[in-house]
């Protein structure tokens, strides 16, 4: 049982944010601010849902993608975080599963993931 005025925070940060549908599959471009001395600059990061968790302002993804010579970097992102300004559906997946951790072991063309027809 939540405190009343931590819960009437919680529902106000909620609101204020628009958080589009995506779903582990899914590949996605956020647009994360990063702070460098005095200045700010927004750095792209794309890659593939591999995991969302929790469930409120407690959530999070998880998003991989392959970098420099062919190493997997992942990153798990607050879904209300002030520093995440922009989150771009780029392509839905088709997955059966919600946890995708066994893309972690796959390389090259094993680690595709089809595309979801609409």
């Amino acid at each position: 049982m939540k405190n009343r005025y931590i819960a009437s925070f919680e529902a106000a940060q909620i609101a204020t944010k628009v958080i589009p549908q995506f779903r582990a599959g899914d590949t996605v471009k956020l647009g994360v601010e990063i702070k460098e001395g005095e200045k700010v600059r927004i750095q792209l990061f794309e890659g593939i849902v591999i995991a969302r968790s929790g469930n409120g302002v407690d959530s999070t993804f998880t998003v991989r993608k392959i970098g420099a010579n062919s190493i997997g970097v992942e990153r798990i992102f607050p879904l209300y975080s002030d520093s995440l300004k922009s989150i771009d559906v780029l392509r839905r997946g088709r997955v059966r599963r919600a946890k995708l951790h066994f893309l972690r072991e796959l390389k090259g063309k094993a680690a595709r993931i089809k595309e979801l027809k609409r």
